[in-house]
């Protein structure tokens, strides 16, 4: 499993302010920032590229190995639910580059607040992938521990997270400390009215929080040009917020603009809106038909964006991938499918009682009184039932 990233030494204005750079970097509106071509060639001419020099050869192979593990992990959970082992997922197929590429700027003192899709983020901020499958079985009431991994465990609730990192990056403005907070949502969760007032508290009171919209075009089935007739960057930037558009399909330069983005926090220059621009291959989540509402072209235009064959053909033209480590990355992916599944299946469901376990963090009365009046009734269903 990968581990987090040290924090990078980045310097708080590593590129021109959005509206004063060309189309190599953040504007006009329909250019995107990239480092790395749909064909795997480096571009040349962003200032960007100078926050992703320090990526050589072995983290760009071991960035390469966690893109295919996450699909792996992805394509493991969707195979348990159509088999009954969960009850829902939600699956990333086509944004595991915006999930890695993010999640590897993180420094160990950020804090992540998550929709219900990051599973690459979990899993590069070092969370078991047993952990995420009895969320969606429903065989636990959480996950994982967040202050563990600095990541909270899934939202279902669209765009409240939002709020939820507003509010701890400004505690973190009151503690003085210098780390994040870092709210991933879609591209849907921008009609929400709680990411306006999210996007509003965090302008007026420069919070070091990083707001990164996984615009993968649809939420649900509606398209994002019926939502938005301008970029989702745009919103930001009525807030007072400098936003970026960024390829979300190349993972070095969403690392490189999320660098940036944490770089502007870290120093005391507020938020930053990160639109990484792409796209869900496959169902909202397991009880969706994206064939209703999609078309084939579309989603035959975006396969030629596959984030992972892009560093593949990457890795292939510096010289850095062979059938050895091909097979390393076969067999990691293969022994995470294998460990979450069987953790998956073997996981231990929760005795009725544990509902009252961890509720709060010391004695309450009211939790006691109505953890004795609910064995009180489960008492009386087993002396019916017997």
């Amino acid at each position: 499993m990968t581990t987090v990233m040290a924090r990078p030494d980045v310097p708080a204005n590593p590129v021109p302010t959005p509206g004063q750079v060309d189309a190599q970097g953040l504007t006009p509106d329909q250019d995107l920032v990239q480092l790395i071509g749909p064909d795997g060639r480096r571009t040349s001419g962003s200032p960007f590229a100078a926050l992703v020099a320090d990526i050589g050869p072995e983290e760009l192979r071991s960035i390469y190995r966690d893109l295919v593990v996450v699909r792996r992990i992805d394509a493991e959970a969707t195979a348990l639910q159509r088999q009954g082992q969960l009850g829902l997922w939600a699956p990333l197929l086509g944004q595991e580059a915006a999930q890695v590429g993010s999640a590897r700027a993180l420094g160990a003192d950020d804090f992540v607040f998550a929709s219900y899709r990051e599973h690459g983020v979990a899993y590069c901020r070092g969370v078991d992938p047993t952990m995420m499958m009895r969320f969606w079985r429903g065989s636990t009431q959480s996950g994982w521990n967040p202050y563990e991994f600095g990541m909270t465990t899934p939202a279902i609730v669209v765009g409240s997270q939002a709020l939820h990192a507003t509010g701890y990056a400004m505690g973190i403005q009151h503690d003085g400390a210098s780390s994040a907070a870092v709210a991933y949502f879609g591209d849907g969760a921008t009609s929400q009215g709680d990411l306006s007032e999210a996007f509003g508290f965090a302008a007026t009171f420069l919070a070091p929080v990083v707001f990164f919209c996984q615009n993968n075009q649809w939420a649900i089935s509606e398209p994002v040009h019926l939502q938005s007739h301008l970029a989702i960057a745009k919103r930001g930037e009525g807030f007072g917020i400098p936003s970026i558009r960024v390829d979300g399909n190349d993972v070095l330069a969403v690392c490189a603009v999320t660098r940036h983005a944490l770089a502007r926090a870290y120093s005391g220059q507020g938020p930053t809106l990160i639109e990484a621009v792409t796209f869900r291959m496959g169902p909202h989540t397991t009880s969706d038909d994206p064939s209703r509402y999609r078309a084939p072209a579309e989603e035959e235009e975006w396969k030629a964006k596959d984030p992972l064959a892009r560093v593949r053909a990457l890795l292939e033209a510096e010289g850095l991938i062979d059938a050895a480590y091909l097979e390393q990355v076969t067999t990691s992916a293969d022994e995470t499918a294998r460990s979450l599944r069987s953790g998956c299946i073997g996981t231990v469901e929760p005795l009725p009682m544990s509902l009252f376990d961890q509720v709060y963090a010391e004695p309450h009365p009211l939790i006691e009184e109505e953890r004795a009046s609910y064995a009180a009734y489960l008492e009386r269903l087993e002396d019916q039932s017997s």
